[in-house]
């Protein structure tokens, strides 16, 4: 169920957020859903504990899940289908507008295609 990219620059903890968040966004994980526990994902996964548990800290103090002592951890209900998707659109906006920035792109040019976008247009002039 969970993807991990060894081998990626990404940290493994944002990989698992963004895993349940993609997770939520085509309905596999519901608002009230509980997570696999700390322990059981990290053992799967085959990392350090400690790891899942800075994923679960980062989601639950942006409010997508929330944890119960005893009972373990739970999709919010603010990881609706239409958000989850909205914050992997974030996501890899981010990504590729610092990427931009490191291959010498300048902020005139990524801010001429955003206003050509948002004018209703679909490539950059």
């Amino acid at each position: 169920m969970f993807q991990i990219d060894f081998a990626s620059r990404v940290p493994i903890y944002e990989q698992i957020c963004s895993n349940i968040i993609k997770l939520a966004s085509v309905g596999v994980f519901k608002p009230g859903d509980k997570l696999p526990p700390v322990r059981i994902l990290a053992s799967q996964l085959g990392i350090n504990p400690n790891t899942v548990a800075k994923a679960y800290r980062d989601l639950e103090s942006g409010g997508y899940i929330y944890s119960t002592v005893g009972r373990g951890s739970f999709l919010s209900d603010k990881l609706t289908v239409d958000s989850a998707q909205k914050i992997i659109a974030l996501d890899e906006y981010k990504r590729a507008a610092k990427e931009a920035y490191q291959f010498g792109v300048s902020h005139e040019e990524m801010t001429a295609i955003l206003n050509n976008i948002f004018k209703g247009g679909t490539e950059s002039d």
